[in-house]
């Protein structure tokens, strides 16, 4: 018999004793402690940071800045280089508005981007900026060589996802970044489908920018999410919400900003739901990523070899490249059919559409199926949860073929 190293945190999870959950790549329940990190910020601290001399708000700002320093050293970055938002979108945002763009300059970018590190590129094009879209082969894998001929000496970022929410293939992000090193140019990286699944060292990969969601692989609330920003280029980054807490100074003419990272944290920031992130980030590293790596690979290969020896299924991805996220479709049908009937047949929560990555799903082949139905997993998932999710989607495919 296969030997299970796993940590039993499924009683962390109550939604998981009626449904079995796929859907993390949307989003993950909230396990237990993190909710409990959170209420405890509300029950008996539950004021403002950072504006108060009184002994509450400094706990308050304290836990604050504590979640801040553990989710720095997560990903081996400085403390001050890590800056708050509400989930990634902002994050890839900050960093597409917060750069001085030009007429004439030139960004690089795949083409099988989710939504939220596509259309900030693309209205840069109202500021005259070149917008290079890079294909991404079969598999939805982005090869190196494409990007570094989409760059010349006006190209200014490249930014590319680690793993593609659409697909699940993992991109060569080192590769990429050694391209953009050579090239001196700036690199952005959308780490939201690998954030939490697998090690992610921002130094490592030479990334200047890394957007980060809260509530998917680092198993945080939702409405939680920062930015990697390396202090060498914090300071060309303009902040975009200007407020209380920006700035050190004011007069009726001027205003000179605070350090960094609190000028780009205008207002007050959920307060709440950093200390819960705070305590996911714990949480994890309780479990330990190499444990989770593993676990997921597993059960990713399950995924994919169960589901293509479905008839009539039609499989994104390469095997030996997608992680955590397995892409389908039942042919003929359309894929927000096969994710009700999973959900009615057997409680199984899957995602089905495009996934807010049309292009991706365009460069698939999916669009016309009206997307793709997707299952996503984590640590909390189960070899067995994998079995009852093929053998009702073999039930689907013979009642539909009949």
């Amino acid at each position: 018999m296969e030997e299970r190293d796993e940590i039993d945190i499924r009683p962390d999870f109550p939604l998981l004793e009626e449904f079995i959950y796929l859907d993390a790549a949307s989003t993950t329940p909230t396990p237990k402690p993190v909710v409990e990190a959170m209420c405890d910020y509300f029950y008996n601290y539950n004021v403002n940071t950072g504006r108060g001399a009184y002994k509450l708000a400094v706990k308050a700002t304290n836990e604050f800045e504590k979640a801040r320093s553990r989710i720095a050293k997560f990903i081996n970055a400085k403390t001050n280089e890590i800056f708050f938002t509400k989930n990634t979108t902002e994050a890839v945002n900050l960093v597409a508005r917060g750069i001085p763009f030009k007429n004439g300059d030139s960004v690089v970018l795949p083409n099988i981007e989710h939504h939220s590190n596509f259309l900030p590129w693309l209205r840069l094009k109202e500021k005259g900026v070149d917008v290079r879209i890079v294909k991404a082969d079969e598999y939805g894998i982005v090869h190196p060589e494409d990007v570094e001929s989409a760059v010349d000496k006006t190209t200014r970022l490249i930014t590319t996802t680690h793993v593609s929410n659409a697909i699940g293939s993992v991109q060569p992000v080192h590769e990429i970044g050694e391209v953009a090193s050579e090239n001196e140019v700036l690199f952005m990286v959308d780490a939201a489908q690998s954030a939490g699944h697998m090690n992610l060292d921002v130094k490592d990969i030479g990334a200047d920018f890394v957007s980060f969601p809260g509530h998917k692989g680092l198993l945080g609330p939702v409405g939680t999410g920062f930015l990697y920003c390396s202090s060498e280029h914090a300071e060309e980054l303009q902040p975009l919400n200007l407020g209380g807490g920006t700035v050190i100074d004011v007069t009726e003419g001027t205003f000179t900003l605070e350090e960094i990272p609190a000028r780009f944290e205008g207002g007050t920031q959920n307060i709440a739901g950093v200390i819960g992130l705070g305590a996911a980030v714990k949480y994890i590293e309780n479990i330990g990523l190499d444990r989770v790596e593993r676990h997921s690979r597993k059960l990713t290969d399950l995924m994919f070899e169960g589901v293509s020896s479905i008839d009539n299924t039609i499989v994104y991805g390469s095997p030996e490249n997608i992680y955590g996220i397995l892409a389908f479709n039942i042919d003929g049908v359309n894929a927000h059919d096969v994710a009700k009937i999973l959900d009615e047949l057997k409680n199984i929560c899957v995602r089905s559409g495009h996934h807010c990555a049309i292009p991706a799903i365009r460069h698939v082949g999916a669009y016309e199926l009206g997307g793709s139905v997707r299952a996503s997993v984590h640590y909390y998932n189960t070899k067995e949860e994998v079995q009852t999710f093929v053998e009702s989607l073999e039930e689907i495919s013979k009642f539909l073929g009949d």
